[in-house]
């Protein structure tokens, strides 16, 4: 199993990056899978996640700016990020949830075991950088 993100960068606030996560070894769509971001002396948090069946959430301080979204034919999944400001800088990781991980608990954000438990039961790609300069 491996997950391999690319698409950051920097870009200056109100800028657009897509990340991308390829997914291999696994069929990504049977998953709930997810995007996390870890900025610097800060916990690393949820961004957004999708479940298996394609259902989406996404944190209330990306809402309406990023989409997370997955292309099932080419095993990938991708966060779009629009309207980029400077406290979005942070390291960005894609993950996949344990296997048959419940609909409810892949699309609460605000679940405080959910962090732990794709952290201890799934798989996380290497991260990618976005730095955001106002």
């Amino acid at each position: 199993v491996q997950l391999v993100e690319s698409g950051g960068g920097s870009v200056q606030s109100g800028g657009s990056l897509r990340l991308s996560c390829a997914a291999s070894g696994f069929t990504a769509s049977s998953y709930c899978m997810g995007w996390f971001r870890q900025a610097p002396g800060k916990e690393r948090e949820g961004v957004a996640g999708i479940s298996s069946l394609g259902s989406t959430r996404h944190a209330d301080s990306v809402q309406g700016r990023f989409t997370i979204s997955r292309d099932n034919a080419k095993n990938t999944l991708y966060l779009q990020m629009n309207g980029l400001k400077s406290e979005d800088t942070a390291m960005y990781y894609c993950a996949t949830a344990p296997p048959f991980y419940s609909k409810s608990l892949c699309l609460d954000l605000d679940y405080q075991r959910r962090l732990t438990d794709f952290s201890k039961f799934g798989y996380w790609g290497q991260g990618t950088q976005v730095t955001v300069s106002s």
